[in-house]
């Protein structure tokens, strides 16, 4: 920044992941930042806050994967230890303990995805049926995370994709589908076979460790996002809560000239809305000057997902095998996660009783429910999968409904999301379900694409250095080479047949 000159004005509308790091990224460069957050704190999904009786509580149990880098590299630069160490997990079915998952980066390490389909443990499921997911390994190299690929492969759904694979109704139903239930977080007919190849390649199958997860040791809000805001305001930029983004100022060269909060009104020079699909819909119902570009109007095309998010706290100590657990099905439609914060969180580690965080994903028919009547079914459900639940008392528990709190990435959605660059010339998009090459998901690829903004900023005010952006690891050589080979038989083959597939 010249001496003397004045500082360019940036206002960032949403502050999670996507928002505060773009916000942080142009405060040390220079530039006036605001961050406008339309609830009481910043984080978005993952703030935590505090029931009556002074204890913690969040929107549910966030995970930190192997693969993800550039939080990773966050943390480090905020000099914070937010994270427990790499834990393992189950998973159940109202039969029991299916799944047990080792530490995969302390194994042998096998060319991907060997190491991941011979180190899980399967309790039930038979070797035949696994074995029948191979065909799908075509799907995998065939998906590069390309427009192209994208374009293929979302109009499909995941369903459609693993029965078109041969895969097993038995794996669908014990493996892929509980998957989808709590990582696209809605059931197979309903989810994008491209999102899901994305999802499952990034997590599970690139690499061996990929599957490997930390945990926050207590809310995301107050290990990590506290002293992100404390650490953001130093470098000079202004965090205001409570304020509902309702329109922009635009000028007659499709330029963003302010942003309008209510009665407030905050001048920019560029704007980056970093807030998910339900709050980018609500802003653009308000606002004229959003409503009068198509690519706006068409959000209203795009879904998400009901999320119930319990914590119960029981009167005994119960003996939990893994600290954290997938769950399928209990629900036709509906997975759950439940998870040990006596094992995870400092603040319970020498609680008397049992604290478990449960969580539901496409929770649909559960939010018109009573407290009670949901804390009865949580508990039939833990006592489902460990017994000496049915035996304890909850002595306090908090239920949070969350209506179309997360992303649905459904059959045909990808047409309609956003790239980062808008027709608005300095206007730019970030968070989970902005297009992006990437190729992280959930909250990395959120902070990714909150960077990608911030850099966007930099390139079209010409002040200050743009963030470096981790890569994703590389693909292993022999998943390159297939790749390759693949991508040249179909350029050979669009180059001497007719095109008869849609895209």
């Amino acid at each position: 920044m010249v001496e003397g000159s004045q500082q360019k004005r940036v206002v960032v509308v949403g502050a999670g992941w996507a928002g505060l790091g773009a916000t942080y990224h142009l405060a040390k460069q220079g530039y006036d930042v605001t961050l406008l957050e339309a609830g009481p704190y910043p984080g978005g999904l993952v703030a935590g806050w505090q029931t009556a009786a002074g204890k913690s509580v969040e929107a549910g149990i966030h995970g930190f994967w192997y693969p993800y880098k550039n939080i990773f590299s966050l943390i480090n630069q905020l000099e914070i230890n937010p994270f427990t160490t790499w834990t393992r997990s189950s998973q159940y079915s109202p039969a029991g303990l299916e799944v047990e998952s080792p530490i995969f980066q302390d194994l042998p390490r096998l060319p991907s995805p060997l190491g991941t389909f011979l180190y899980t443990q399967f309790k039930r499921l038979p070797l035949i049926d696994r074995l029948s997911a191979l065909p799908l390994l075509y799907a995998v190299v065939d998906f590069d995370n390309s427009d192209d690929a994208w374009r293929r492969y979302d109009f499909v759904t995941a369903r459609e994709l693993f029965k078109n694979f041969n895969v097993s109704a038995r794996l669908y139903r014990e493996a892929f589908e509980p998957m989808l239930l709590v990582g696209l977080f809605a059931p197979g007919e309903q989810c994008s076979a491209a999102a899901t190849l994305g999802m499952l390649y990034f997590f599970i199958l690139a690499h061996q460790p990929d599957f490997d997860v930390v945990w926050c040791r207590g809310t995301v809000g107050e290990k990590i996002f506290r002293p992100w805001v404390e650490q953001i305001e130093k470098a000079g930029a202004r965090v205001l809560p409570k304020r509902r983004v309702t329109d922009l100022i635009v000028d007659s060269n499709h330029r963003a000239k302010g942003v309008v909060c209510g009665d407030e009104i905050f001048d920019a020079d560029a704007v980056i809305f970093a807030v998910g699909i339900t709050g980018m819909k609500k802003i653009v119902s308000n606002s004229p000057s959003l409503q009068s570009h198509e690519e706006f109007r068409n959000l209203s095309n795009l879904g998400g997902i009901d999320v119930l998010a319990t914590r119960l706290w029981f009167d005994r100590k119960i003996d939990i095998p893994r600290p954290s657990n997938a769950c399928f099905g209990f629900d036709a439609s509906t997975g759950w996660t439940f998870f040990d914060l006596n094992a995870l969180h400092d603040e319970y580690r020498d609680e008397p009783g049992t604290v478990i965080e449960a969580d539901f994903y496409h929770a649909n028919q559960f939010l018109s429910l009573s407290d009670e009547e949901i804390l009865a079914i949580v508990q039939s459900y833990l006592a489902t999968c460990v017994p000496a639940f049915g035996e304890a008392k909850i002595v306090d528990s908090s239920v949070i409904r969350l209506s179309q709190a997360v992303t649905h990435f459904a059959p045909g959605s990808y047409r309609y999301m956003l790239p980062a660059k808008t027709s608005f010339e300095n206007v730019f998009m970030s968070g989970d379900w902005v297009v992006n090459r990437h190729g992280s998901w959930s909250q990395e690829k959120a902070y990714v694409t909150g960077l990608e903004a911030a850099n966007l900023v930099v390139s079209y005010l010409g002040e200050g250095q743009p963030a470096e952006i981790l890569p994703v690891e590389e693909d292993e050589a022999h998943i390159q080479v297939a790749r390759s080979l693949n991508q040249t038989l179909r350029d050979l083959g669009k180059s001497i047949l007719p095109d008869f597939w849609l895209p």
